[in-house]
């Protein structure tokens, strides 16, 4: 099975290194789509399949928090998994997050933990050996 992901995040920079990061780590990855806010990610997913959305928080336009709810109200997307990667402290908002049914990997990260919160989330189960 091949993981279409959307990575949405406001910096051309960091969207650039998640998508290589998640190229190096061993996943099976189909299409990555990519948009530069929450709403632009909104007509990404209305127009492809996603079986996988790497989001940050804080953006312009809409943020994250928004777009997962509106992902989640949503009866033909609200069971796509969710990954937010972000530099949010707050333990409050974090937990807000994980309730709505998201992963939080914190930056920076490393290749072998977005493999490993993918898995977790899609439930891929198995480990990649040589790459622990």
């Amino acid at each position: 099975m091949e993981i279409n992901v959307l990575v949405v995040d406001d910096s051309s920079v960091m969207r650039a290194m998640i998508s290589k990061t998640m190229g190096l780590s061993g996943l099976p990855l189909g299409k990555i789509y990519q948009a530069a806010n929450g709403q632009e990610g909104l007509e990404v997913l209305s127009g492809h399949w996603i079986d996988l959305i790497i989001v940050d928080i804080n953006m312009p336009v809409m943020n994250g928090e928004e777009m997962i709810d509106r992902v989640r109200a949503n009866p033909e997307l609200k069971d796509i998994s969710i990954i937010i990667i972000s530099t949010e402290g707050s333990d409050a908002r974090i937990d807000r997050l994980r309730r709505k049914g998201a992963a939080f990997i914190h930056k920076p990260f490393t290749p072998e933990t977005i493999r490993d919160t993918v898995k977790d989330i899609m439930n891929l189960g198995g480990s990649d050996a040589g790459t622990d």
